[in-house]
């Protein structure tokens, strides 16, 4: 069984935001093994400078650079990322997960200002969910959904119509 790492800065705050991201959890146990690595986020004051913004990426990408596994296939979350349907998405996971040099797949959600060049370079793939923006905290949500609707199509289950 494949491992998926999502690494993400911040938690979810919200009660139904983590009730929903355990429900996929649940759900993904079937299959693979999922880890959740949560780090701080960066303090910034109310309004920021652009050289306090830049310094919290770099220091975001810092402590998400030192939890991915040397031999890890990224997946970064960014805004200028490749948006994929379901059914490509699927594709893409089953071609990342059949690296067999690869340890685990990891999806990189950064925080508030987004990730480091650092971490985009190192990624594989990088995906966007959307045009639209979302709070770190539901893209975690909505990436899990999206996790385990890749598997319920590639293995042809009913979840995804």
């Amino acid at each position: 069984m494949r491992t998926i790492n999502i690494i993400c800065v911040g938690n979810l705050k919200e009660k139904y935001l983590r009730e929903a991201a355990a429900e996929y959890e649940k759900r993904l146990s079937a299959y693979c093994k999922l880890k959740i690595t949560e780090l701080n986020e960066y303090k910034l004051p109310d309004k920021p400078s652009p050289s306090e913004i830049a310094k919290c990426i770099e220091t975001e990408g810092a402590a998400i650079a030192s939890k991915i596994p040397q031999n890890a296939v990224v997946a970064a979350m960014c805004i200028e990322g490749e948006m994929l349907s379901s059914e490509s998405f699927s594709q893409k996971l089953e071609n990342l997960m059949s690296d067999e040099s690869a340890s685990e797949l990891c999806f990189i959600i950064g925080g508030s200002y987004g990730l480091s060049d650092e971490i985009k370079k190192r990624a594989k793939l990088k995906l966007s969910l959307s045009r639209m923006t979302f709070t770190h905290q539901i893209s975690r949500v909505l990436i899990l959904e999206q996790i385990y609707r890749a598997f319920q199509i590639s293995t042809g289950g009913k979840y995804h119509k």
